[in-house]
């Protein structure tokens, strides 16, 4: 049974054949008998790349293939990395299902063409960073407000080099939850020393980075 209904499949196929320019490659590490979501999140991506030539899976066992696991900094799963032959930094863990589907979309669109929808400010400013982040975006795919923190995370990490951020399913991540008390999401952590809560404006979620640099 498929999990994205007929007429979403059509809008989807549309907008690929209208906007996509260049290939993207969606890298899936997986373990699906140990793992309750993997092999649904499995299917939503067979169903996604079926629509457009130009969208590429590849499929890992993170049991198997620790060498590309360890490559990609891949610890839990399900896993999907969104690139093309460069690696952003661009993370989902967990099922990209619900509010969170669009996330995954504009994710594809903004590496097939290359550009965000950044000012030329914000991006100039993000370019100053000088140490590495790792920022951790806590999303429940049934919030409505956590899309707009999720995608500032992956433009962020799609400009600079030097952010990794990874969007984590709350609900599926439990531990990982309690470990930074998430009691409300959308919730950030960067480098885990600055946590902050909501969808903040790109310009304050930027200002939070800046002062992470400076720790």
């Amino acid at each position: 049974m498929s999990i994205l209904p007929e007429e979403i499949k059509q809008e989807l196929q549309k907008a690929f054949k209208k906007k996509l320019e260049n290939p993207v490659t969606i890298n899936y590490f997986t373990q699906e008998l140990e793992c309750p979501s993997c092999q649904q999140t499995h299917q939503l991506l067979n169903e996604v790349v079926s629509l457009s030539d130009k969208i590429i899976l590849t499929t890992f066992r993170f049991d198997i293939d620790k060498k590309k696991r360890d490559t990609f900094q891949i610890d839990k799963i399900p896993a999907i990395i969104i690139m093309d032959k460069k690696d952003y930094g661009i993370r989902f863990y967990g099922l990209p299902g619900g509010y969170e589907f669009s996330t995954f979309i504009e994710d594809i669109l903004m590496v097939s063409r290359a550009k965000t929808d950044l000012t030329a400010e914000n991006t100039e400013k993000i370019k100053t960073l000088s140490i590495p982040l790792h920022i951790q975006v806590f999303i429940t795919n049934t919030c409505p407000h956590c899309p707009a923190a999720a995608q500032a995370a992956h433009k962020l990490a799609f400009i600079s080099d030097k952010i990794r951020a990874d969007v984590i399913d709350a609900r599926e991540f439990s531990t990982l939850s309690r470990k930074y008390n998430v009691f409300g999401v959308p919730k950030t952590i960067v480098n885990e020393k600055i946590t902050f809560e909501g969808a903040l404006p790109i310009e304050q979620f930027i200002e939070q980075l800046l002062s992470a640099d400076k720790l």
